[in-house]
């Protein structure tokens, strides 16, 4: 798996393909990837991805030649570390995210906790 090696958080080949794939297929799309945890699932915290057109005061910006990823602060720590990732499989196709800070994950991988 080729990887764009970040500080905070790594972002593979297939996941940049598919960015740039939505930004170039959608042209109201914004250039700018929000990747965070909110509270929920099965196992306490879930992640989501969006386009999101703002850069909040406190949102870590990382920047590519075509697309930026946006952390929140709140998300930053649980996401320190990990790497995005684009898979298509019998369940589907989706973004995941591969986080050394989850101790546990549900069955799907979709939620995760931490102690």
């Amino acid at each position: 798996m080729n990887a764009v090696n970040i500080q905070s958080i790594e972002v593979t080949e297939n996941a940049s393909i598919r960015i740039l794939d939505v930004i170039k297929n959608n042209n109201e799309s914004s250039s700018k990837f929000r990747v965070y945890v909110t509270g929920g699932g099965c196992s306490g915290f879930q992640y989501g991805f969006k386009f999101d057109s703002e850069v909040a005061f406190d949102d870590d910006e990382i920047k590519y030649s075509d697309f930026s990823i946006l952390l929140d602060s709140m998300s930053y720590p649980y996401l320190y570390g990990s790497t995005l990732d684009y898979v298509e499989d019998l369940s589907g196709s989706k973004f995941v995210i591969k986080n050394p800070n989850a101790k546990t994950t549900c069955g799907c991988g979709e939620s995760f906790t931490v102690d």
